[in-house]
């Protein structure tokens, strides 16, 4: 069964939904994610592209690597999405964008070779040292 789930940048000026169940979620370390985002960690749910729409605005893209692009709002500059050519059926979205986050638990953290050595976060879930994309 699929769940429907929207969720939106800052200002509002950005809306997005998609139908799949919450999982699949990571918390990322990699450098690239925290200077993106100005955050320490950022965390992730992975949907079926094909899931995903846009209900309102229209986001700028940014290629932040050779196989990466990610989505923002062009007002007030939050990061929604992250595309990666890698798994080019597949879309990443920002739990904190969500309109319920709160539902959405991380199951693993992601790039730990890259994590801060200072920052203690769900020390129980599993770590990879880069991120297995299958």
């Amino acid at each position: 069964m699929s769940e429907n789930h929207q969720g939106g940048c800052l200002c509002g000026g950005l809306r997005y939904e998609f139908t799949a169940p919450l999982q699949d979620i990571a918390h990322c370390h990699c450098s690239t994610c925290r200077r993106s985002s100005g955050g320490i960690v950022t965390t992730w749910i992975t949907v079926p592209l094909a899931s995903f729409r846009w209900l309102a605005g229209t986001p700028r893209e940014y290629a932040s690597s050779a196989t990466c692009t990610r989505s923002f709002c062009p007002t007030c500059g939050a990061q929604l999405t992250l595309f990666t050519r890698l798994s080019p059926h597949s879309l990443d979205i920002t739990i904190a964008t969500l309109d319920q986050p709160e539902l959405a638990p991380a199951d693993r953290h992601i790039w730990v070779q890259s994590r801060l050595p200072w920052l203690h976060l769900d020390e129980h879930l599993p770590h990879e040292q880069q991120e297995h994309i299958p």
